[in-house]
Order: C-alpha cells, then sequence, then structure tokens
C-alpha cells in the first residue's frame, strides 16, 4: 500500500527588489495523507500555491521545512528514479507536454523502457498497446504511430495519463488535468482518472481552481488560500457547508446553471 504524506511543508522564496529583499512564503504548515483509492482535490486561485505543493511532491523543489514521506519514510532517503517510479504526474497543458516531433508510441515507450530496462522490443510495443487501450485510445486505430498534432487535445490528454501510468505508480498528481480542455469533453477525461483509479488503486492530488469537479471527483477537499489550507474535509461537507470566507467566495463565483436560469427568469420577470 503506498501512503504520501505531507507534514507541515513550507515553502519560502526570497524576493530581490534592487538591494532589497523580502521573503514570500508560498506555502505555509500544509499537511495531508494521500492514500490507495482516494482522491484529495486542492482548490485555489492562481497563486495560491498549489503548483508549488506539486513541485514539492515531485522533489523538483525542496521544502523549507517540513517534511515528505513515502509509506513513512523521509523522501530525501530515496533514489529519485525510484521515487518517481512510484509518484507521477499529469500535466495541465496537453499541447506543450507531448514533444511534437516524436510519435505518441515514443512517448510512451520512452518511460517503459525506463523503469522495464529488462524488457524487450516486442514487450514494450505491448505495453505501450496496453496503455492506449487502458486509456480508451482503440490500439488497432494506430495511435501509436501517429504525432501529437494529429489527435484532439482530449485524446492528447489521455496520452499523458498513459504515460504517467507507465511505471505502474500509486500516486498520481494531476494539476488541473482538464482545465486546457474544451467543456464538452472534460468530464469524460475525469471519469477516465476516476475509473483507473479504482483500477489501479491510486492515491490521486486533484488540483483545481473549479470546486464543482472537485467535489464530483474527489473525495476530500483542500481550499487552499495564500499558502495556507483554510478548509478540509469530506467534499460534500466543505461544499453544503462551508466555514471560511474564501471558500464561500469560491462557491459564489462557481458557474451553477440552475442559479444562472433562475435570475434571467427574474429579469424577465422584471421587465414585464
Amino acid at each position: 500500500m503506498t501512503v504520501l504524506e505531507a507534514r507541515h511543508l513550507v515553502k519560502e522564496y526570497t524576493l530581490r527588489n534592487g538591494l532589497h529583499s523580502s521573503i514570500l512564503r508560498a506555502v505555509d504548515d500544509v499537511s495531508f495523507r494521500l492514500v490507495p483509492g482516494k482522491t484529495i482535490a486542492l482548490v485555489g486561485q492562481s497563486g495560491s500555491g498549489k503548483s508549488t505543493i506539486a513541485k514539492l511532491l515531485l522533489r523538483l523543489e525542496s521544502p523549507t521545512s517540513g517534511e515528505i514521506l513515502l509509506d513513512g519514510e523521509p523522501v530525501s532517503r530515496r533514489d529519485l528514479a525510484a521515487y518517481r517510479s512510484t509518484v507521477q504526474m499529469v500535466f495541465q497543458d496537453p499541447f506543450a507536454s507531448l514533444n511534437p516531433y516524436h510519435t505518441i508510441g515514443h512517448h510512451l515507450a520512452r518511460p517503459v523502457r525506463l523503469h522495464n530496462p529488462h524488457l524487450g522490443k516486442d514487450a514494450v510495443r505491448e505495453r505501450v498497446l496496453d496503455l492506449l487501450h487502458r486509456v480508451r485510445l482503440d490500439p488497432a486505430q494506430d495511435y501509436a504511430d501517429r504525432k501529437p498534432h494529429e489527435l484532439s487535445g482530449g485524446q492528447r490528454q489521455r496520452v499523458a495519463i498513459a504515460r504517467a501510468l507507465a511505471p505502474d505508480p500509486g500516486i498520481l498528481i494531476a494539476d488541473e488535468p482538464v482545465s486546457m480542455l474544451d467543456v464538452s469533453i472534460r468530464l469524460g477525461v475525469l471519469n477516465l482518472l476516476a475509473e483507473l483509479q479504482e483500477a489501479n488503486d491510486l492515491g490521486v492530488l486533484y488540483i483545481t481552481h473549479d470546486l464543482a469537479t472537485a467535489r464530483h471527483f474527489s473525495d476530500e477537499i483542500m481550499v487552499l488560500y495564500h499558502g495556507d489550507v483554510v478548509e478540509h474535509g469530506p467534499s460534500d461537507s466543505v461544499i453544503l457547508h462551508p466555514h471560511h470566507e474564501y471558500t464561500k467566495r469560491l462557491l459564489a463565483a462557481a458557474p451553477d446553471p440552475e442559479r444562472r436560469l433562475a435570475e434571467l427568469r427574474q429579469r424577465r420577470e422584471a421587465t414585464h
């Protein structure tokens, strides 16, 4: 069982302006546990510290204080390559995360070989086709031989998910995975992530600014404001009974079709 735990994470940056400098605390005493089969949504506006937390978990940056543990052991003691075979990320932009000069098969075969160096060419190819099948891209349609520009945005993001699954991780960090996609296909990608999570017993950190999808996709919601977790609890509880003023403002700003229709009816009635 893979458990990723953040304990009292703090990340500070030094900002310099000529002879003067100041300290920006991007992450302020953040703690949580990612366990198999569960999703935590990390919700907040741009600049709230969401992506900084992702970088800390991926060991792209080091915390100023606090620690990250994988199965109870500080990750600083673990081999980086082995750690990243367990903790993988799906990036926000499916258009920028895939090299346009390489085929989809190349994008998937590379991590398969990296994490399974004993596999032969045929076994790698079989693994690539299996990954495509798992993300609902029919191998019979030769997706492996296509270039990224031949795929839609939703298909590219499915490839990015398949690439993250290549090392058989226990933890998946999804950083705004549908924000760059058309509204009509976002739910399909989120449902795919939910199915893969259940099938592979993944712990998922879902980073988003959208409380509506956070409630749909997650078991818990953490609301981040200026680097500080101001609300954390079961998804329905946070959405239906918010306590912090910032959470209430996020909810008020979230699209609500029913509320919008009610407002339109009121305006029509007022003009007649």
